[in-house]
């Protein structure tokens, strides 16, 4: 069951992070100030599938590895601590503040500097998750590339 639990939750997760920074930038880019309010309201309620899926992701990831070594699977174990502090210090405060800050209408200077630190915090999770994706396809045998080393 692992085997199943740990891509599906790191693909949830990947593409939960990717959709909250793509419609964030699509927000800023093409939105009034009200569809910037949507989206910064509504992110924080789509941290009920991200969190639970980074935890599964986590845990599952665990599981999968306890009995391997190798630079891909040593890559993996560096990544996830990264992925979780980045999230739960950085992106997880950033998303109920500005969600705040928009729901009291208040896009100001604080809520763009904030902001602009959610998009590069995002980015660099978004990073983090798709080498991470990347090398359990290699591990797994689904992607060619660099060989293997278990």
């Amino acid at each position: 069951m692992t085997k199943w639990i740990h891509p599906i939750a790191g693909a949830l997760a990947l593409l939960t992070i990717l959709g909250f920074w793509l419609a964030t930038v699509i927000v800023e880019t093409l939105g009034a100030p009200a569809a910037i309010v949507a989206v910064k309201t509504a992110i924080p309620w789509g941290l009920l599938v991200l969190i639970p899926a980074l935890a599964a992701v986590g845990g599952s990831g665990f599981a999968l590895a306890r009995d391997r070594q190798g630079a891909l699977v040593a890559a993996k174990r560096r990544r996830m601590p990264i992925i979780a502090a980045n999230g739960l210090l950085v992106l997880v405060p950033c998303a109920f503040f500005l969600a705040a800050k928009a729901g009291a209408g208040e896009l100001d200077g604080v809520f763009y500097a904030v902001q602009g630190l959610e998009l590069v915090a995002g980015a660099v999770n978004a990073t983090l998750l798709g080498l991470s994706l990347r090398d359990g396809l290699r591990l797994s045998g689904r992607l060619r590339g660099q060989p293997v080393r278990t």
